[in-house]
């Protein structure tokens, strides 16, 4: 193919943490901290809380080092794959929302990235068909993210 490259994301590519922590002050800060320390930045923001936890999800720029700091601190977490996408505007949420409809995509939770380059809007979306998401979503003219996209 010589030096041409495609201009297709790694749909498989973006990959988010869900951390399990204690719902207490300071977690957050720890975490936040924690990644600053090791030049990893997070980029997309979600927390859920219960009366004794809180899930605190994330996509960062470095998904492997952000592996390696929470390893090192302790912090109990998972990862899965998700649909990063970006939008024109927040009038565009509801042709994504409705070409999952209309492809009977169940969508699990939806939240939006902090930071973008370019300034874009840009969305996480975890859905029960992660890989099938993005390419319905891409063959309607959405723009899919893959890991370089989203890292500084």
């Amino acid at each position: 193919m010589g030096s041409e490259t495609v201009n297709e994301p790694n749909l498989g590519a973006v990959r988010q943490f869900s951390i399990f922590v204690e719902n207490k002050v300071g977690r957050l800060h720890e975490l936040v901290e924690s990644l600053g320390q090791a030049d990893v930045h997070i980029m997309a923001l979600c927390l859920v809380d219960t009366t004794d936890s809180t899930i605190i999800r994330i996509v960062v720029d470095y998904p492997e080092r952000a592996e390696e700091v929470l390893n090192a601190h302790r912090f109990a977490h998972d990862a899965v794959p998700v649909v990063a996408i970006e939008l024109q505007s927040e009038a565009q949420l509801k042709d994504v929302t409705g070409i999952l409809l209309k492809a009977e995509i169940n969508i699990h939770y939806v939240y939006p990235f902090l930071f973008r380059p370019n300034g874009r809007y840009g969305l996480v979306v975890r859905t029960e068909a992660q890989e099938l998401s993005a390419s319905v979503l891409q063959q309607h003219g959405i723009t899919v993210l893959g890991r370089n996209d989203i890292a500084r």
